[in-house]
């Protein structure tokens, strides 16, 4: 323990995206700011596949040094079981998200902002004054700074939300379990590579995230947490070391060097309840996912930054309830994607066999991008042509996902 309890206007639990760009705004607006991080360093471990697109970057007004990208990238291209590739042609970068958490911090640091490391959450108590106002947090956890105090907490701590823990805020977070490698030696052409290949990912999709020199993030998604590993090592094998011989592990015999990382993602769209008197919850701490590819990195920078603007104003009006606050959740219910029409889509994407998927992706246009009402008409006669059942197996459900996935959506 410290031998006195330190003080601050606004705690932010964790160190990522959300936490960083919460952190920012803060500083940027005078408030005084502590970070606390769990781990030992910022950006370590990397549980993501680490892309962010121009809009994002436009939308945030970052001005993202050369040092954190790992690639330009034109965009995505979604391949289905039989091969059929589309594409969605959005500018956007891979980070080294290491180093991109790492600068993004050190940029709220420059300005003021205190970071502690290997600092972890275990207690939050509410202060409350003589007439049943709320005054203050006292913040205790491990760590030689605790216990602090602080006017408000912005909890970016990731699915496992120390606040809604700890504070018990209600509705649960569905999650899945997400796995990949960085290998070496894989070519690439400047496309994010998504595949919808139920062989290799049940209830999930694999990706192909590339890097400069050869570098590649190659990972999934399944439901099937037991199997992801085997899964993801038979996918490397038949795709990209398919000429090699086949070893077990397949790469370690081959020169190429894999380094595993993941991490778990929230899937079932934002939690109930992202605000309570005092406490505000960004990106996954708040359940915020893009739910078709779970994208997260333009959310939760988002995020911190509208919970940074609410709190500042919220504290110059000594208003920190929950109903002050609320103006947070009414915030990010009008700007993110209706997730219930995403969610519908994608549970009816993945009751889908292989040869429905390819159907499917033979009545689609080769840009996915910006489909007019009339190309969608098209699409659906097509379906009807080819495959009447897949109508009845909610295919335009599937289709609106794919569009809400888009950038402008804060789908990747």
């Amino acid at each position: 323990m410290g031998d006195q309890v330190r003080d601050c206007d606004v705690l932010v639990i964790g160190a990522g995206p959300g936490g960083g760009s919460a952190a920012l705004h803060l500083r940027r607006a005078g408030l005084s700011t502590i970070i606390v991080e769990a781990d030992p360093e910022v950006g370590t471990p990397v549980h993501c596949g680490e892309c962010l697109s121009q809009m994002a970057v436009d939308n945030l007004d970052l001005e993202l040094p050369d040092h954190v990208k790992a690639l330009d990238v034109k965009g995505i291209r979604i391949i289905f079981p039989d091969g059929t590739k589309k594409l969605l042609s959005e500018t956007g970068y891979v980070l080294d998200k290491h180093l991109f958490e790492r600068w993004l911090v050190q940029e709220a640091c420059d300005i003021g902002a205190e970071l502690l490391l290997s600092h972890r959450v275990t207690s939050m108590e509410r202060v409350f004054n003589s007439e049943n106002q709320f005054t203050n947090w006292k913040i205790d956890g491990r760590g030689n700074e605790f216990p602090i105090e602080c006017r408000a907490v912005i909890d970016a701590s990731g699915v496992a939300g120390a606040a809604s823990k700890i504070l018990d805020m209600k509705s649960e977070v569905e999650v899945i379990a997400g796995f990949q490698y960085e290998m070496l030696d894989v070519p690439n052409d400047g496309y994010l590579d998504f595949y919808l290949w139920p062989k290799y990912s049940p209830h999930g999709y694999v990706w192909m995230i590339p890097k400069e020199g050869g570098r590649a993030n190659v990972g999934l998604v399944t439901t099937d947490k037991k199997g992801a590993i085997k899964y993801l090592e038979d996918f490397i094998q038949d795709t990209y070391l398919v000429d090699k011989p086949k070893v077990n592990p397949p790469w370690r015999k081959d020169g190429i060097k894999i380094k595993p990382f993941g991490g778990t993602i929230p899937i079932s769209g934002p939690r109930e309840i992202t605000v309570d008197t005092g406490v505000i919850l960004v990106g996954d701490a708040a359940g915020f996912t893009s739910p078709l590819f779970e994208g997260g990195s333009h959310l939760a920078l988002w995020s911190g930054r509208e919970a940074a603007q609410v709190i500042t104003q919220a504290i110059a009006e000594n208003d920190l309830s929950q109903k002050r606050l609320m103006v947070y959740q009414k915030a990010w219910l009008k700007r993110f994607p209706p997730y219930n029409k995403i969610l519908k889509g994608k549970t009816a994407l993945y009751d889908l066999t292989d040869e429905e998927m390819s159907i499917m992706a033979h009545c689609l246009p080769e840009e996915l991008g910006n489909m007019s009402p009339l190309q969608k008409l098209g699409i659906g006669i097509k379906i009807l042509f080819r495959k009447p059942i897949l109508l009845t197996k909610r295919v335009i459900p599937v289709l609106l996902s794919f569009g809400y996935s888009r950038a402008k959506h804060f789908g990747w």
